[in-house]
């Protein structure tokens, strides 16, 4: 049974000798392990920050780091979110996950000295970037429909976290093919990856607002539900 959030809310943090705004959920029971929750090109919205409740919920202390530093796109903004995600620095947007990955785990609620990553679109992509520049600091990976494609992958050198990823077969942001081919190299590397492809969905299927009308309630149960036993398993 889910239990109750104790604390959640707005939150600061020290990132690149300034400060970085976040929002941090804290489950009922004090303490647990510890989540970067990663946005979508959106921006820190309310749904992302529904995230963080929920991992919560599920005994997890979760910090969603506003990578935008204020700007939000709706979604009927589909060309400013797309302008928002295009000018993001990708050294700030690191900069500020590892600022938030420190906060994380510099914080007594957070258990073990690894956290955990999720991130959705963007996010996912992003997710994948900073498990590889931030190598043993992660335990766990799981993008949601989001990967560094071509001239975006990182060094995958640093990757020694786990990796659950959770894909559309319908996906004309990030095509099945080329997130079927980075899971196959990867795992020629080495890496422990594992990329589900869900059948008949699109892209931003766990999103419940449906910004996309791409939303798939029985896709999202099985991601949310396979997401949180790799998580436990990872970080325990």
């Amino acid at each position: 049974m889910m239990g109750t959030l104790r604390a959640m809310g707005d939150i600061e943090f020290a990132t690149n000798g300034t400060s970085g705004a976040g929002y941090l959920a804290i489950p009922d029971a004090g303490s647990g392990p510890g989540i970067l929750v990663v946005q979508e090109w959106w921006g820190l919205v309310p749904q992302i920050k529904g995230v963080c409740d929920r991992l919560a919920a599920e005994g997890f202390v979760a910090l969603a780091p506003d990578l935008y530093h204020g700007d939000i796109a709706g979604h009927t903004e589909m060309d400013r979110a797309a302008e928002l995600m295009n000018a993001l620095p990708l050294d700030r947007a690191a900069r500020d996950m590892s600022a938030a990955i420190d906060f994380l785990l510099g914080q007594e609620a957070v258990d073990g000295q690894q956290v955990g990553v999720v991130g959705f679109c963007m996010g996912g992509m992003l997710t994948l970037v900073i498990a590889a520049l931030e190598g043993e600091r992660i335990g766990a990976a799981v993008p949601f429909y989001g990967a560094p494609l071509g001239n975006g992958e990182p060094d995958w050198s640093g990757l020694t976290a786990p990796v659950l990823g959770h894909f559309a077969e319908g996906d004309a942001f990030f095509p099945a093919a080329a997130v079927l081919d980075l899971e196959s190299r990867l795992r020629e590397m080495g890496k422990d990856v594992s990329f589900t492809m869900y059948p008949g969905t699109g892209h931003a299927f766990a999103n419940e607002t449906n910004a996309l009308g791409t939303y798939d309630s029985d896709a999202s149960v099985q991601a949310w539900l396979r997401t949180l036993k790799f998580l436990r398993s990872s970080l325990n």
